[in-house]
């Protein structure tokens, strides 16, 4: 009988024929094969342990003969795997699109890419601003037919974020020219607050307070008017896009801060005139969030993230620690670069500032837009955390406040996961810039329910009234230990100084009746 062996693996000029019981021929380029003792009868085979195995294929043919059966294998094949070595080579660590990374040069959340315009809506705001409160988590069902989850509950962590009224002060047209868009006109309102012509000194007390002053006078005297509506006439001419100037109400907000933020806000829907009309019929008044936004959106958060100072390269970039006997530190990088060119090139890791950047985040979906607490009939309302499926009358704002920040009293905008900044940190929403049609995106979000346990620890309440019905229980012993000295001495715990048994009033009935309660 004779059998090819190992076709696919060598030329046709190399491949050869075995007859029974030969082994490869040394001709083919598969290593030096080690002599291999014959096999016995039961098919059971045994290599020496001095043998040298080379890292391919070594084979033996067996033939048929008068004690094989039909199970025994024609080709018997002995593989040995080679040993593994040391991985030298690797991803760089740390994303170079972000760089320079160093402390941003401003605060608050700048928009550079507005969405476009579509003249076919009406005319509304694109951002608004609000301030991080803090985090909760949700429970819902998914509705997103044919995946294994539709229909399930899901818990999702969430974030809160205060939104009070924005107050529009004034309005800013745009013309194109070659270069991109010039400011053509400005335009504020005639009165402003303390709190925003605060931003615009850097210490309120001892300035003067005169700014705005000539602006404010314009819409007093004749002329003023005229110029005013001369300014408003020539927007709507020349102006291709109007954006509005918006402060918030730094009054509403449980902060030591007084100077308001301040921004422009760009107007998208209807036509430059409406535009126009929109903000002139605005200024000085307040602007809801849920004029902006609407349940279920996708928005875009723009902030600065919290600031974590000067750190090393291994928790800046994230590189690999060296190994535990390497000389002089372990969070280092071995190598920052060859000989030449004689310098450290930008793409090297290295330790500095992390934190406090300026970043973008996409697809973030608005679970929720809250009302803040108001009154209705005379009572006062706050039940923004109740659902259809949990109909308890309870504040989004968890027992005892959020942790650094403090209670919610504001409208307020849930979004899905967590964002970028630190508690009480400026945020700004901007509407997203892509059109979302995935089943995720366009999802209806329909909260069953909100937890508003205390996140200072292990929250157990979702309400003070339930606090207050539990420890209802617990009055007794708390009674019980506020008798008489003389009582307090003479009684002792049932179950002895050390016992680890839980201690409640039914375990102590015969002390219980003879203690004279004091009134």
């Amino acid at each position: 009988m004779g059998a090819t062996l190992l076709g696919p693996r060598l030329s046709p000029q190399r491949q050869e024929a075995c007859g029974h019981g030969d082994a490869i021929p040394k001709t083919l380029p598969l290593g030096e094969p080690s002599s291999l003792p014959q096999a016995d009868r039961g098919g059971a085979e045994h290599r020496p342990q001095s043998e040298a195995w080379s890292p391919f294929f070594q084979v033996r043919v067996l033939g048929p003969s008068s004690s094989t059966t039909r199970d025994t294998p024609d080709l018997t094949f002995f593989l040995t795997v080679p040993q593994s070595h040391r991985k030298f080579s690797a991803p760089r660590h740390g994303h170079l699109g972000f760089l320079p990374h160093k402390r941003s040069r401003r605060h608050r959340g700048k928009v550079k890419t507005w969405p476009r315009d579509d003249p076919s809506q009406p005319v509304h705001l694109t951002a608004f601003l609000g301030y991080k409160a803090g985090m909760t988590h949700t429970l819902r069902e998914v509705h997103r037919p044919g995946l294994k989850i539709s229909k399930r509950e899901e818990v999702e962590a969430v974030t809160i974020v205060e939104t009070p009224p924005l107050v529009v002060v004034g309005v800013v047209g745009y013309v194109a020219t070659p270069r991109g868009l010039r400011s053509f006109k400005t335009i504020f309102a005639e009165h402003l607050s303390d709190e925003c012509r605060r931003r615009f000194y850097k210490d309120w007390h001892k300035s003067k307070k005169k700014a705005f002053t000539k602006a404010c006078k314009r819409w007093r005297d004749t002329d003023g008017k005229k110029q005013l509506q001369k300014d408003f006439a020539a927007m709507k001419k020349y102006c291709k896009v109007i954006r509005v100037i918006v402060h918030t109400q730094m009054k509403l907000l449980p902060f030591r801060q007084k100077k308001a933020h301040i921004m422009e806000i760009q107007l998208n829907g209807g036509t430059v005139a409406e535009k126009v009309a929109w903000a002139q019929a605005r200024l000085e008044k307040q602007v809801p969030v849920h004029s902006v936004f609407s349940q279920s959106e996708v928005i875009d958060v723009i902030a600065v993230t919290k600031g974590r100072g000067v750190k090393g390269v291994t928790s800046r970039w994230h590189t690999k620690k060296l190994p535990r006997k390497t000389h002089k530190g372990l969070r280092k990088v071995a190598c920052i670069g060859a000989w030449h060119p004689a310098r450290v090139g930008c793409s090297i890791a290295r330790a500095g500032q992390k934190g406090y950047h300026h970043r973008t985040e996409l697809n973030k979906k608005i679970y929720r837009i809250g009302r803040g607490l108001h009154m209705e009939d005379g009572k006062l309302v706050k039940n923004n955390a109740s659902t259809s499926y949990d109909v308890t009358a309870k504040s989004i704002t968890p027992l005892g406040g959020f942790p650094h920040y403090g209670e919610v009293n504001n409208d307020f905008v849930m979004l899905k996961g967590c964002i970028a900044g630190t508690k009480k940190r400026v945020i700004t929403l901007r509407k997203s810039l892509l059109v979302h049609h995935s089943r995720q995106a366009v999802e209806n979000i329909e909260l069953k329910f909100i937890d508003t346990t205390s996140k200072f620890g292990h929250g157990r309440f979702q309400t003070a009234e339930e606090k207050r019905a539990f420890m209802a229980f617990m009055r007794v012993p708390s009674v019980a230990m506020s008798c008489s000295p003389a009582a307090r001495s003479t009684h002792t715990h049932p179950h002895g100084r050390h016992s680890l048994r839980p201690f409640t009033p039914t375990a102590w009935p015969s002390v219980r009746s003879t203690i004279d309660l004091e009134p």
